[in-house]
């Protein structure tokens, strides 16, 4: 049989021969739809974060608002606040965010900015009620800097808190009394002295107050007093910090200490190594090995025995361990000779002789020999 093709029609052909040929068709899937529930969770989601946003919002506007008006928020005190010659808003801020003059830094920076007097304010010492305002305030920086008078000090490594009191009140900074007063019950903000035995320690801050040449107001005792405690302690925790030393605790050698007893270390260093910065580390690591020797139930510090006073609370030749705190103010690099004593240092013994110089020695026989020998050639140190 012949098919012709001329003028061929497919679908006449299948309809002619009875048959169709399907064509091959695509599954559908069908579309799926979210549930009802999924929705509704997903719209309250999103007015809930809406809702969360929007509080937050409103609730820093009302913050913002009420520092700037001196209302709500704890306000109600006092706060004094020193602001050193030459100090940038930036800090000025940041200090009147410290003492709780103001809540929002940043914020009073920005109002400085806008109103045009940053560049106005004046060094001095304020007492700030903490209700006044940010106007209030900024005219008090503008108009009271009170230019008050100062004196320089130089407080020396290895102070005592009593050398302290007494150069104070020979520079005319504040009465002795004062001075006493504010290290035993002033109130001071900073981290690292939360944790000092206030009930074992002979004063508060022996041993906190760091040792440098300060700028000292002069105009009222009781105030300039605290003043001045205040500005030695910010002045340690600035440096704590620039040494990374951890206010919490670090492990030397074997064992971890406290900052308290770091301190308590870095006292004896200051007074032992007789300010020779080059041996601290030295006189550290012994001090660090009779610690964890056995053979050493005490740590037998001579200065100790002096501090203080003959009370015996700080003698290392009665007393197991480190005394019960810092006898003196220690300078940065015991402290950090403390934290960071000579590494396989392993001495015991060290004396030194009338010229400074030092002999490490690691049995007891060996250090009584060059004790006796030092003292036949008058280069002893100690007088019997």
């Amino acid at each position: 049989m012949v098919i012709k093709m001329d003028n061929f029609n497919i679908d006449d052909f299948k309809i002619e021969n009875g048959f169709e040929i399907k064509e091959e068709q695509k599954p559908v899937i069908p579309e799926k739809k979210p549930s009802g529930s999924k929705k509704a969770l997903k719209t309250v989601i999103l007015v809930v974060s809406i809702v969360v946003v929007s509080l937050a919002i409103a609730f820093g506007a009302i913050y913002a608002g009420a520092d700037y008006l001196g209302i709500g928020f704890g306000r109600g005190g006092n706060c004094s606040v020193e602001i050193e010659k030459g100090s940038p808003s930036a800090v000025i801020a940041d200090r009147l965010g410290e003492t709780g003059a103001v809540k929002i830094p940043l914020l009073f920076r920005v109002y400085s900015k806008i109103k045009g007097y940053d560049s106005q304010y004046k060094y001095g010492v304020y007492n700030f009620d903490s209700e006044l305002g940010y106007e209030g305030i900024a005219n008090m920086l503008m108009t009271e800097g009170a230019e008050a008078e100062s004196v320089t000090v130089t407080v020396v490594e290895g102070f005592t808190v009593d050398d302290i009191a007494n150069l104070l009140e020979k520079k005319k900074v504040c009465e002795k009394t004062d001075f006493y007063d504010a290290l035993q019950n002033g109130n001071f903000e900073y981290d690292f002295i939360r944790n000092i035995p206030v009930n074992s320690v002979h004063y508060r801050f022996e041993g906190y107050l760091f040792p440098d040449t300060y700028n000292f107001y002069n105009y009222d005792s009781k105030e300039c007093a605290y003043l001045a405690v205040d500005k030695m302690l910010s002045t340690m925790d600035k440096k704590l910090k620039e040494a990374k030393i951890d206010i919490n605790g670090m492990k030397i050698g074997k064992k971890d200490y406290s900052l308290h007893e770091i301190l308590s270390l870095a006292s004896i260093i200051e007074l032992e190594s007789n300010d020779s910065k080059d041996e601290m580390a030295n006189v550290a690591a012994v001090f660090i090995n009779r610690l964890e020797s056995e053979n050493f139930k005490t740590l037998g510090s001579s200065p100790t025995r002096k501090y203080p006073y003959g009370s015996g609370r700080y003698n290392t030749y009665e007393c197991e361990g480190l005394p019960v705190g810092p006898l003196c103010s220690p300078g940065i690099f015991s402290v950090k000779a403390a934290v960071s004593p000579t590494k396989n240092f392993d001495y015991f013994y060290f004396v030194t002789d009338k010229k400074m110089n030092f002999y490490y020695k690691k049995t007891l026989e060996e250090h009584n020999s060059i004790i006796a020998k030092l003292k036949a050639e008058n280069n002893w140190i100690y007088e019997d």
